[in-house]
């Protein structure tokens, strides 16, 4: 900046407010500010920017894994949302892993992050002392609990497994599998599942196996030869739900004459697959949207985030239907 001034016979306060965008430079005085910016081939430091205003504009987001669609729609509308608000986004995954996250939150940190985005109400000791000592905002997301200590924005994990059983039940199902992902290190999958245990019913059976389409399928054929009588199978993921009819159609079982098959999220890749899947609608671009416009608002000017509920709906498609 010092040699742009120079260049330009101005002074370094007249440099600054032209990379600002202020208004109040004489046009002259910015057409040369900006001709000796040209010639010099200078592009302003965000090192030292952040040094001079203590600030780095970024904002780090921790989610389990980059593997599966989900979190992929999530990130996209959270990264361009905060980027209207001057932010950028570093993302790092944790597996599930409470002190993966945590050692993860603190690399974050270390890279200057103002914020962090995180999945869930579930911490570990470790990250929460972090975030005390550095009063960092943080906002849980994919959850919605008001009594949770960190702001949510998300939906009612109980609400949706109580709607998708629902579903179901309404079209004259008992006999019904639940399958879903490990539940040990995910909130969110275990108050689905607990949510249905709750009902206390010997018609339906729980299944875990790993968030994969192979584990899913296995799993599957496991239910079948347990379970024979068994008419529908909900799948806490959509990724679970693809993997079973993937598998069932190798079994030559058809999907829903003789098994109805259900998931949750709603990822685009189910309004695909034959037949399409039914699914719960996660609406994650909205809770992108919302995350990032309450982290935005709380850096910048200090107001923290509040909770959110965000609705969740049945995509009805061909892989559900009525018994008899």
């Amino acid at each position: 900046m010092r040699d742009v001034a120079q260049k330009a016979g101005v002074s370094i306060a007249t440099v600054s407010r032209v990379l600002s965008g202020t208004h109040n430079v004489a046009p002259e005085t910015r057409r040369a500010v900006e001709q000796a910016i040209a010639d010099l081939n200078f592009v302003p430091s965000a090192a030292a920017r952040s040094i001079n205003s203590g600030r780095t504009h970024m904002v780090g987001a921790l989610v389990p894994t980059l593997d599966y669609a989900i979190f992929a729609r999530f990130l996209d509308t959270l990264e361009l949302e905060l980027a209207k608000a001057g932010l950028s986004l570093v993302v790092a995954t944790t597996k599930n892993d409470p002190d993966q996250e945590a050692k993860r939150a603190g690399d974050l940190l270390n890279l200057g992050v103002e914020g962090l985005v995180v999945s869930g109400i579930t911490r570990s000791a470790e990250f929460e002392a972090l975030v005390t000592r550095h009063a960092l905002p943080v906002v849980a997301t994919s959850y919605f609990d008001p009594e949770s200590d960190l702001p949510t924005i998300g939906y009612d994990n109980a609400a949706v497994a109580r709607v998708a059983f629902a579903h179901l039940a309404d079209l004259g199902h008992r006999e019904i599998a639940v399958l879903s992902g490990p539940a040990r290190n995910n909130d969110r999958t275990r108050t689905r599942v607990n949510t249905l245990r709750a009902r206390d019913d010997a018609r339906i059976s729980f299944h875990e196996t790993e968030l994969n389409h192979s584990a899913a399928g296995d799993q599957t054929e496991q239910i079948l030869a347990q379970r024979p009588n068994v008419t529908a199978i909900l799948c806490m993921s959509d990724v679970l739900a693809q993997g079973a009819l993937f598998r069932l159609q190798t079994l030559g079982i058809a999907v829903p004459d003789q098994l109805s098959l259900m998931g949750v999220d709603d990822l685009q890749s189910s309004a695909c697959t034959y037949p399409p899947l039914t699914s719960v609608h996660l609406p994650v671009e909205e809770m992108g949207h919302k995350t990032a416009t309450a982290m935005a608002r709380w850096v910048a000017q200090g107001i923290p985030a509040k909770h959110e509920k965000l609705p969740s709906s049945i995509s009805i498609r061909r892989s559900t239907q009525r018994l008899g």
